[in-house]
Protein backbone atom coordinates (compact mmCIF):
# COMPACT_ATOMS: atom_id res chain seq x y z
CA UNK A 1 0.00 0.00 0.00
CA UNK A 2 2.65 2.44 0.83
CA UNK A 3 4.15 2.00 -2.41
CA UNK A 4 0.81 2.96 -4.40
CA UNK A 5 0.32 5.74 -2.07
CA UNK A 6 3.61 6.94 -2.69
CA UNK A 7 2.99 6.49 -6.43
CA UNK A 8 -0.19 8.86 -6.63
CA UNK A 9 1.42 11.36 -4.02
CA UNK A 10 4.55 12.15 -6.15
CA UNK A 11 2.25 11.89 -9.55
CA UNK A 12 0.10 14.52 -8.36
CA UNK A 13 2.80 16.18 -6.78
CA UNK A 14 5.26 17.11 -9.50
CA UNK A 15 2.66 17.27 -11.83
CA UNK A 16 1.06 19.91 -10.14
CA UNK A 17 4.60 21.49 -10.16
CA UNK A 18 4.86 20.88 -14.06
CA UNK A 19 1.84 22.35 -14.88
CA UNK A 20 2.42 25.17 -12.29
CA UNK A 21 6.24 25.56 -14.01
CA UNK A 22 4.47 26.23 -17.91
CA UNK A 23 1.41 28.34 -16.43
CA UNK A 24 4.55 30.62 -14.94
CA UNK A 25 5.65 31.75 -18.18
CA UNK A 26 3.44 33.83 -19.19
CA UNK A 27 2.62 34.94 -15.21
CA UNK A 28 6.42 35.88 -15.65
CA UNK A 29 5.26 38.86 -17.59
CA UNK A 30 3.10 40.76 -15.05
CA UNK A 31 5.13 42.68 -11.68
CA UNK A 32 6.98 39.50 -9.74
CA UNK A 33 4.47 39.81 -7.06
CA UNK A 34 1.99 37.93 -8.92
CA UNK A 35 4.55 35.18 -9.38
CA UNK A 36 4.87 35.28 -5.42
CA UNK A 37 0.84 35.11 -5.15
CA UNK A 38 0.53 32.54 -8.36
CA UNK A 39 3.39 29.94 -6.05
CA UNK A 40 2.31 30.91 -2.48
CA UNK A 41 -1.66 30.89 -2.91
CA UNK A 42 -2.65 28.31 -5.80
CA UNK A 43 0.48 26.24 -7.01
CA UNK A 44 2.08 25.00 -3.64
CA UNK A 45 -1.54 24.60 -2.08
CA UNK A 46 -3.03 22.62 -4.67
CA UNK A 47 0.51 20.53 -4.75
CA UNK A 48 0.77 20.11 -0.87
CA UNK A 49 -3.34 18.66 -0.87
CA UNK A 50 -2.00 15.32 -2.50
CA UNK A 51 0.13 15.16 -0.50
CA UNK A 52 -1.72 14.93 2.51
CA UNK A 53 -4.10 13.36 0.69
CA UNK A 54 -2.53 10.41 -0.48
CA UNK A 55 0.98 9.98 1.69
CA UNK A 56 -1.31 10.83 4.89
CA UNK A 57 1.92 13.45 5.47
CA UNK A 58 0.49 15.82 7.63
CA UNK A 59 1.89 19.44 8.61
CA UNK A 60 2.44 21.77 12.23
CA UNK A 61 4.23 24.74 12.57
CA UNK A 62 5.64 25.52 16.08
CA UNK A 63 6.90 28.53 17.92
CA UNK A 64 4.55 30.96 15.51
CA UNK A 65 5.78 33.80 18.10
CA UNK A 66 9.49 33.26 16.53
CA UNK A 67 8.50 33.88 13.24
CA UNK A 68 8.63 37.50 11.20
CA UNK A 69 7.37 38.57 7.91
CA UNK A 70 10.60 40.77 7.29
CA UNK A 71 13.58 41.62 8.01
CA UNK A 72 14.70 38.31 9.06
CA UNK A 73 16.92 35.11 7.80
CA UNK A 74 16.41 31.91 8.67
CA UNK A 75 18.38 29.05 8.70
CA UNK A 76 16.69 26.02 8.22
CA UNK A 77 18.15 22.66 9.02
CA UNK A 78 17.86 20.65 5.76
CA UNK A 79 16.75 16.87 5.66
CA UNK A 80 14.49 16.61 2.61
CA UNK A 81 13.15 18.14 -0.44
CA UNK A 82 9.87 18.76 1.28
CA UNK A 83 11.50 22.05 3.21
CA UNK A 84 12.21 24.01 0.12
CA UNK A 85 8.87 23.09 -1.69
CA UNK A 86 6.77 24.00 1.59
CA UNK A 87 8.47 26.46 3.89
CA UNK A 88 6.59 29.28 1.78
CA UNK A 89 3.40 27.89 3.47
CA UNK A 90 4.78 29.17 6.93
CA UNK A 91 6.01 31.90 5.68
CA UNK A 92 4.39 33.33 2.75
CA UNK A 93 7.33 35.27 0.08
CA UNK A 94 9.95 33.86 1.47
CA UNK A 95 13.01 33.17 -0.69
CA UNK A 96 16.13 31.19 -1.05
CA UNK A 97 19.65 31.13 -1.47
CA UNK A 98 20.36 28.31 -3.99
CA UNK A 99 23.52 27.17 -6.32
CA UNK A 100 22.68 28.63 -9.60
CA UNK A 101 23.16 25.35 -11.69
CA UNK A 102 19.24 25.06 -10.12
CA UNK A 103 17.85 27.99 -12.03
CA UNK A 104 19.05 27.02 -15.83
CA UNK A 105 16.95 23.92 -15.14
CA UNK A 106 13.98 24.34 -17.90
CA UNK A 107 10.89 25.20 -16.39
CA UNK A 108 11.76 24.34 -12.93
CA UNK A 109 14.49 26.73 -12.77
CA UNK A 110 12.98 29.21 -14.83
CA UNK A 111 10.34 29.55 -12.20
CA UNK A 112 12.89 29.44 -9.75
CA UNK A 113 14.27 32.73 -10.80
CA UNK A 114 11.19 34.42 -11.59
CA UNK A 115 10.20 33.74 -7.88
CA UNK A 116 12.76 35.53 -7.14
CA UNK A 117 15.59 33.04 -6.07
CA UNK A 118 18.83 33.64 -5.21
CA UNK A 119 21.60 31.75 -6.99
CA UNK A 120 24.63 31.76 -6.05
CA UNK A 121 28.04 30.12 -7.14
CA UNK A 122 29.43 27.96 -4.88
CA UNK A 123 33.03 28.34 -5.81
CA UNK A 124 32.86 31.76 -6.85
CA UNK A 125 34.92 32.62 -3.72
CA UNK A 126 34.92 36.39 -2.41
CA UNK A 127 33.07 37.26 -5.40
CA UNK A 128 29.94 35.32 -5.19
CA UNK A 129 29.81 36.13 -1.30
CA UNK A 130 29.93 40.45 -2.39
CA UNK A 131 26.99 38.69 -5.00
CA UNK A 132 24.73 36.77 -2.58
CA UNK A 133 25.31 40.09 0.15
CA UNK A 134 23.80 42.35 -2.40
CA UNK A 135 20.72 40.36 -3.74
CA UNK A 136 19.66 38.83 -0.22
CA UNK A 137 19.97 42.78 0.40
CA UNK A 138 17.34 43.80 -2.45
CA UNK A 139 15.24 40.79 -1.11
CA UNK A 140 15.13 42.13 2.16
CA UNK A 141 14.67 45.31 1.43
CA UNK A 142 11.76 44.52 -0.48
CA UNK A 143 10.26 42.99 3.28
CA UNK A 144 10.71 39.14 1.55
CA UNK A 145 12.19 36.88 4.36
CA UNK A 146 15.13 34.61 3.18
CA UNK A 147 15.66 31.25 3.61
CA UNK A 148 19.43 29.73 4.21
CA UNK A 149 20.14 25.95 4.75
CA UNK A 150 23.27 26.90 6.45
CA UNK A 151 25.14 22.95 6.52
CA UNK A 152 24.25 23.35 2.43
CA UNK A 153 23.14 19.67 1.66
CA UNK A 154 20.49 17.56 2.50
CA UNK A 155 21.26 15.37 5.88
CA UNK A 156 19.89 12.01 7.20
CA UNK A 157 17.99 12.81 10.71
CA UNK A 158 20.61 13.01 13.45
CA UNK A 159 23.24 13.71 11.64
CA UNK A 160 25.01 17.40 10.46
CA UNK A 161 27.80 17.88 7.81
CA UNK A 162 28.36 21.16 9.32
CA UNK A 163 27.59 24.71 9.48
CA UNK A 164 29.06 27.17 6.51
CA UNK A 165 29.97 30.67 8.06
CA UNK A 166 28.37 32.50 5.28
CA UNK A 167 24.85 32.95 7.02
CA UNK A 168 27.15 35.23 9.42
CA UNK A 169 28.09 37.03 6.28
CA UNK A 170 25.01 38.35 6.11
CA UNK A 171 23.40 38.80 9.12
CA UNK A 172 26.41 40.72 10.54
CA UNK A 173 26.96 42.87 7.60
CA UNK A 174 22.74 43.35 7.18
CA UNK A 175 22.09 43.69 10.78
CA UNK A 176 19.22 41.00 10.41
CA UNK A 177 18.23 38.32 13.26
CA UNK A 178 18.40 34.88 12.37
CA UNK A 179 15.37 32.67 13.25
CA UNK A 180 16.39 28.92 13.73
CA UNK A 181 14.31 26.49 12.29
CA UNK A 182 14.44 22.54 12.95
CA UNK A 183 12.33 19.89 11.18
CA UNK A 184 11.66 16.40 11.18
CA UNK A 185 10.83 16.21 7.41
CA UNK A 186 13.44 13.00 6.88
CA UNK A 187 11.43 11.08 8.60
CA UNK A 188 8.87 10.81 5.72
CA UNK A 189 10.28 12.60 2.78
CA UNK A 190 13.81 10.68 3.05
CA UNK A 191 16.72 12.24 0.75
CA UNK A 192 16.51 9.90 -2.71
CA UNK A 193 13.60 8.15 -2.14
CA UNK A 194 10.63 7.25 -3.94
CA UNK A 195 8.53 6.26 -0.48
CA UNK A 196 6.50 8.65 1.04
CA UNK A 197 5.43 7.82 4.49
CA UNK A 198 2.74 8.76 7.15
CA UNK A 199 3.09 10.98 9.87
CA UNK A 200 2.95 14.80 10.91
CA UNK A 201 6.05 16.84 9.81
CA UNK A 202 6.89 19.43 12.15
CA UNK A 203 8.53 22.80 11.38
CA UNK A 204 9.65 24.50 14.52
CA UNK A 205 11.06 28.20 14.88
CA UNK A 206 13.03 28.83 17.42
CA UNK A 207 13.93 32.53 18.94
CA UNK A 208 16.24 34.68 16.61
CA UNK A 209 20.12 34.87 17.29
CA UNK A 210 21.77 38.24 17.00
CA UNK A 211 24.75 38.02 15.15
CA UNK A 212 26.29 41.51 16.70
CA UNK A 213 29.19 41.20 19.01
CA UNK A 214 29.88 37.57 18.64
CA UNK A 215 32.91 36.00 17.25
CA UNK A 216 32.33 34.00 14.05
CA UNK A 217 32.64 30.38 16.28
CA UNK A 218 30.26 31.72 19.09
CA UNK A 219 27.20 32.65 16.83
CA UNK A 220 28.34 29.65 14.74
CA UNK A 221 27.96 27.13 18.15
CA UNK A 222 24.72 28.75 18.95
CA UNK A 223 22.85 28.92 15.94
CA UNK A 224 23.92 25.34 15.14
CA UNK A 225 23.49 23.91 18.59
CA UNK A 226 20.08 25.56 18.79
CA UNK A 227 18.75 24.00 15.87
CA UNK A 228 20.46 20.57 16.29
CA UNK A 229 19.39 20.16 20.12
CA UNK A 230 15.38 21.00 19.11
CA UNK A 231 16.12 18.66 16.34
CA UNK A 232 17.10 15.83 18.61
CA UNK A 233 14.07 16.46 20.67
CA UNK A 234 12.22 16.24 17.18
CA UNK A 235 13.86 12.58 16.41
CA UNK A 236 13.11 11.26 19.56
CA UNK A 237 9.35 12.18 19.35
CA UNK A 238 8.89 11.34 15.88
CA UNK A 239 10.38 7.57 16.85
CA UNK A 240 8.23 7.24 20.15
CA UNK A 241 5.42 8.52 17.98
CA UNK A 242 6.18 6.44 14.65
CA UNK A 243 8.52 3.31 15.52
CA UNK A 244 8.80 2.70 12.15
CA UNK A 245 10.93 5.57 11.22
CA UNK A 246 13.84 5.06 13.20
CA UNK A 247 15.68 3.20 10.16
CA UNK A 248 15.68 6.51 8.77
CA UNK A 249 18.19 7.88 11.94
CA UNK A 250 21.88 8.62 10.97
Amino acid sequence: MIYIRSLLANFFFFFTLMVGCIVQLPVALLPRKCSIFYWDKIVMPIAIFWVKLFAGIKFEIRGKENIKSKNVIYACKHESALETYTFTQCVPTTTYILKKELVFMPFFGWAQYFYGMIPVNRKGGALAMKHMLSEVKKRTDLGRPVVIFPEGTRCKPGTTKGYKSGIMFLAENLNLPVVPVAVNTGFFWAKNSFLRYPGTVVFEFLPAIDAKGKTKDEFMSELSSAIETKCGELNEETVAKYPYTKKFLG
